[in-house]
């Protein structure tokens, strides 16, 4: 039921943007990243791994909520690729794996992967911890650079899932915050939107016809002026006030 692999982490991982231009780089100096697959379909789950076993180090697998959460707690992943319809434990598939492993690998980053694009199951696991949600069409070469980014800390999301993840939290207080909006010029809100939702820079960029340095430094004036530091941060900002 918990079949576990381990594989030698040769090099250490480098740090890459989440622009989509950096897919170029050679996925091979990331095998220092440990990963765990979690997915109760095997030919799915098999297909998955050998995807991503050339670039990093796959640790572990499990096809149901407990087998997940005792490899999980057993291998530590830095990231765990997580199905939400998972069977076992008490129903609550990928989200009760989440809320069960957390405390005991506090240090996993979860990167949801599901055939499933409904608010429910995104809401589900969002709330429950997951730092990005990307459905199943997603590309080869988009799933290895979306756990890479997880795994620098950002959040991930398929940009056409942005408006569930923004619904998830509860935008309490919102009018007590609108003076820290107002510190962002109008160019600086669209990017910050654009952010939040999951776009990447050159998808900014091709989206407000701008120039990919010029997102850059629009997204440094933004974290700077709201005190935050990265894309997670920045992402649960605008959710908790329901900006869109």
């Amino acid at each position: 039921m918990n079949g576990n692999t381990s594989g030698n982490g040769a090099a250490a991982a480098s740090r890459v943007n989440t622009d989509s231009r950096n897919r170029n780089q050679p996925l091979s100096d990331h095998h220092s990243i440990r990963v765990a697959v979690v997915d109760d379909h095997e030919m799915f789950r098999a297909g998955v791994i050998a995807t991503l076993s050339p670039h990093f180090t796959i640790v572990g697998q499990a096809p149901d909520v407990e087998g997940s959460v005792a490899m999980i707690a057993d291998t530590k992943p830095d990231v765990v690729l997580l199905d939400v319809h998972v069977p076992g434990g008490e129903g609550g598939g990928g989200a009760e794996i989440l809320l069960k492993s957390h405390p005991l690998s506090p240090n996993s980053a979860f990167l949801a992967l599901s055939v499933s694009d409904s608010p429910k199951d995104v809401g589900a696991v969002i709330r429950a911890g997951a730092r990005g949600y990307v459905t199943k069409t997603i590309s080869g070469d988009d799933l290895l650079s979306s756990i890479i980014q997880v795994h620098e800390g950002y959040a991930v999301f398929s940009p056409k899932l942005a408006g569930f993840v923004l619904s998830t939290f509860q935008g309490a207080g919102q009018a007590e915050h609108d003076d820290e909006l107002d510190k962002l010029s109008h160019r600086e809100q669209e990017v910050m939107r654009l952010i939040a939702r999951g776009y990447t820079y050159k998808e900014i960029a091709a989206e407000l016809f701008i120039s990919i340095k010029t997102v850059e430094t629009h997204v440094s004036a933004v974290l700077k002026k709201l005190q935050l530091s990265n894309r997670t941060e920045l992402t649960r900002w605008a959710a908790d006030r329901r900006i869109v």
